[in-house]
């Protein structure tokens, strides 16, 4: 789907930020909207369904946290948030929240726009006679209708776990480093922010490990990365 036919939602409380955002994205071909909060988005995506969201982390009425967990709750639309430098803890909590990838204020368009498309872009499509399913071990991901399963178990995943995931079983037991997986799950542009993996492995073991403490198919490679075993 080219540019122009792709809705972005942009909230945050700065109408300076709004403006030059609008005006950008508008000019690469983006359908915007905005919102000075979240309970103002969440109006707005009642009748106008985002492709992604743009939100900053500090708001009045709603931050960018609770709006996460809000559209999270009944979505897997992307979500970017904007944070500024001393708002990690909070940026960690919006990736915990379920917010796809953050860009740090102040940015360039040029890595913005990198971002947005990076977040739009789907998994690239599988080999004609796999029909759109994957399956190792214990897990069975089905790209098509963006479901996977442990043990027969279908497990609820945010649009970036089930990247992620999806990436693991098609590479099982393989060391993945970490610029691997970071390029191949969140662009060229992200392979210098380890964080990204730590939280979204972290989610991920949480949903799919029995036992989240001791892990049995995401292991860690101490200063290198991560492997897949899927199990028998």
């Amino acid at each position: 789907m080219s540019a122009e036919h792709r809705h972005i939602l942009v909230v945050d409380d700065e109408p300076q930020i709004t403006r030059v955002l609008r005006t950008s994205l508008s000019t690469h071909g983006y359908d915007i909207r905005v919102a000075n909060n979240g309970e103002t988005a969440l109006e707005i995506c009642k009748d106008w369904i985002p492709d992604l969201v743009i939100t900053d982390l500090m708001m009045p009425q709603m931050d960018g946290v609770e709006l996460c967990r809000q559209l999270r709750a009944k979505s897997q639309v992307p979500v970017i948030v904007l944070s500024v430098k001393g708002e990690e803890r909070t940026k960690v909590q919006a990736l915990d929240a379920g917010a796809d990838d953050y860009v740090t204020k102040p940015f360039g368009m040029d890595e913005l726009l990198a971002r947005i498309r990076a977040n739009l872009r789907r998994l690239p499509a599988p080999a004609p006679d796999a029909g759109g399913i994957f399956e190792a071990g214990d897990f069975r991901v089905d790209l098509d209708a963006h479901m996977v399963t442990v043990r027969g178990h279908e497990i609820k995943l945010t649009p970036k776990e089930f990247d992620l995931i999806a990436y693991f079983v098609r590479h099982p037991g393989r060391t993945l480093n970490h610029r691997t997986l970071l390029a191949a799950v969140w662009g060229g542009n992200a392979v210098e922010q380890p964080e990204y993996l730590r939280v979204f492995i972290g989610q991920l073991r949480k949903k799919i490990e029995p036992d989240p403490a001791k892990s049995r198919y995401i292991l860690t490679e101490p200063w290198i990365g991560y492997r897949f075993e899927p199990g028998e």
